[in-house]
């Protein structure tokens, strides 16, 4: 039988991994795969290599498992610092970033990171800096969007005074 093989293999390992990481099911099944293959008599270092983790990391996942079983390898609450905006806070920023800046007095069309931070200090008493409130954009769902400039729809002359790169001046003939 002919062996198979796996186009681009490198791409493939990085979205398994990735998808592994997506849910909570999914990282306790791939912690027994390698719970299984320690009792087969890999030892942690090979199975840490051959799944892409830290070689700490098996060890963790052996050690708690000897310790609490099954229960061991089942995730629990990651640590972290809590949320500076409550629940029904964020909620409530959900439905102002669906409105338009505009409609809160602001001269922006669009909601960015900078702004997205002015208006929490000042609605909500919450100090964000600029890249948290570009993190709180991709949890809500939303995309960034930039403004089409202006200069697209003016005269020619305008256009061409600001291109980058000047137009081509003719070729002389030698």
């Amino acid at each position: 039988m002919r062996k198979l093989v796996i186009a681009d293999e490198e791409m493939m390992k990085i979205a398994v991994q990735q998808e592994i990481q997506r849910s909570e099911k999914s990282r306790y099944d791939h912690r027994l795969h390698g719970i299984l293959l320690v009792a087969q008599g890999f030892d942690c270092y090979e199975v840490a290599d051959m799944f892409g983790q830290n070689r700490s990391t098996v060890h963790r996942w052996v050690k708690q498992f000897n310790e609490k079983g099954f229960a061991g390898l089942q995730g629990g609450e990651r640590p972290g610092r809590p949320r500076s905006v409550g629940e029904r806070q964020w909620r409530t920023l959900g439905s102002d970033m669906r409105k338009s800046p505009r409609d809160f007095g602001y001269e922006q069309n669009l909601w960015d990171g900078k702004l997205l931070s002015y208006h929490l200090e000042h609605k909500y008493g919450i100090t964000l800096k600029v890249r948290q409130c570009q993190r709180i954009f991709r949890q809500m769902g939303f995309r960034r969007r930039k403004p089409r400039p202006v200069i697209a729809k003016a005269d020619p002359t305008a256009q061409a005074a600001y291109k980058k790169t000047p137009a081509a001046r003719p070729q002389r003939k030698p």
